[in-house]
């Protein structure tokens, strides 16, 4: 019961919780995360544009000549994630005492990157020319850059909202009644698998296009939903 406690709790949290609106936001943002991973892979070129590190390996993949990966797209997301990351820690500067106003930024920005990716994929049919493709890498990147930086500002535990291997690891390390995260693991775990099912989905049966219009209809809810829940001087939004 302590698991599923915890569980519903992250999605609901109780209204003294620490982190407050911020937990259910940060497992939207996760959902998120599947989504475009999973359109970047399969309609991109086989990149990651959240998960850097499925890139590194996939880069030294490319360059010692497998089939079916590219090293420009690898170079490509890696870089454009730093500038996201750099741009996410400005965001984060400019409020630095509010955590609130920290994900409303980001996740504003993040709105209108992947809108521009968006509009750049329906623009061209598919499969993607090169630099379509390149582009729409590029500005997804600069997305999940912008969206990692601003996650760990927060440090809501276990919601990193792109890196699974420390979670998983936790799950299984820990036994469950001795570990009053596991629940919010769990569900870490499930808002990513399910964001890939229907990222995968729309961009198999429907196209790119309209994974990328899910994706920035999450971050622009997020933004919307923090922006609401910011207007209180609530205990959680402090640093």
């Amino acid at each position: 019961m302590t698991v599923l406690r915890d569980a519903l709790e992250t999605l609901r949290p109780p209204a003294d919780d620490r982190h407050g609106p911020l937990v259910p936001l940060l497992v939207a943002l996760t959902f998120l995360t599947g989504v475009v991973d999973a359109a970047s892979y399969l309609k991109l070129g086989h990149v990651f544009v959240a998960n850097m590190t499925g890139n590194v390996v996939f880069l030294g993949f490319a360059l010692a000549g497998a089939g079916g990966l590219s090293a420009t797209s690898s170079l490509i997301a890696l870089a454009s994630f730093l500038l996201g990351a750099r741009l996410g820690a400005r965001l984060i500067r400019r409020s630095p005492e509010h955590r609130g106003h920290i994900l409303r930024a980001a996740s504003s920005v993040q709105a209108l990157l992947i809108g521009l990716a968006f509009v750049l994929a329906l623009s061209a049919t598919e499969p993607l020319a090169h630099g379509i493709r390149y582009g729409v890498t590029a500005l997804l990147a600069l997305a999940m850059g912008a969206q990692n930086a601003s996650a760990q500002s927060l440090a809501v535990p276990e919601l990193t909202t792109t890196v699974l291997t420390r979670t998983l690891t936790g799950i299984g390390m820990t036994a469950a009644a001795a570990d009053s995260n596991l629940g919010r693991r769990i569900v870490a775990v499930a808002a990513m698998l399910l964001g890939a099912l229907a990222g995968g989905l729309l961009a198999l049966e429907v196209s790119v296009a309209a994974g990328l219009a899910a994706a920035a209809a999450i971050a622009l809810g997020v933004a919307l939903g923090v922006h609401v829940s910011s207007r209180s001087d609530a205990a959680w939004a402090r640093v």
